[in-house]
């Protein structure tokens, strides 16, 4: 009789998941900063032309959580990073004050549960589409509905097509901007302590 020996995956934190989660989270963080400060200017003719329009640029402030759980692939990793991205530009000075920790909460919350729904097996584009999207969905509730929501005056089908634009520019420029840096990262061989050492080659759709 033969025996098969199945290698599991362990989704035990090493010192090294935590370290590389760490420095995703502060570089999100000075992204997040950077990204505000930019956003402020580009969101005067959006607000002029269509106010709603100002989620098309929100999927920056969502990249760390993306990119963090598609590097690292443990339970968890899209909460943290995003978390501590927000953390880190709100001790950098946010325009948005401490509204920004829990905007970065939500977010990374919405991008967890969407690769907690595949049970942290499914890393391609689309998952990682669909991540950016549930983070953007998140970001455009908190910001339609919550107290603290700076549009929570927009009339309801203005919600909708701002909850809408969030959800877009969640899925494009954090989840395909993630997925495309994270094929990147694997090809100089910085991921070879991870799961995703082997992203570049990966299969896109499965």
């Amino acid at each position: 009789m033969t025996t098969v020996n199945v290698k599991k995956t362990s989704y035990n934190w090493r010192v090294v998941d935590i370290v590389v989660a760490a420095l995703i989270a502060i570089a999100g963080g000075v992204i997040f900063w950077a990204w505000s400060q930019g956003a402020a200017l580009v969101s005067i003719p959006m607000n002029a032309t269509y106010p709603p329009l100002t989620g098309l640029i929100a999927g920056g402030w969502m990249i760390p959580a993306v990119l963090g759980m598609l590097i690292i692939r443990k339970p968890g990793a899209a909460l943290f990073c995003e978390t501590v991205a927000a953390t880190g530009e709100l001790i950098m000075g946010s325009q948005y004050g401490t509204t920004v920790l829990i905007s970065g909460v939500l977010q990374g919350l919405g991008a967890e549960l969407i690769f907690a729904a595949f049970r942290y097996k499914k890393f391609n584009l689309p998952t990682a589409l669909l991540a950016g999207a549930g983070a953007g969905l998140f970001c455009g509730l908190n910001d339609s509905f919550l107290p603290w929501g700076w549009n929570i005056a927009y009339e309801a089908v203005d919600k909708l097509a701002y909850i809408t634009f969030t959800s877009i520019s969640g899925a494009i420029i954090a989840g395909a901007l993630s997925w495309v840096a994270t094929r990147g990262l694997a090809k100089t061989g910085v991921l070879s302590s991870f799961a995703s050492r082997k992203a570049a080659s990966e299969p896109v759709f499965s």
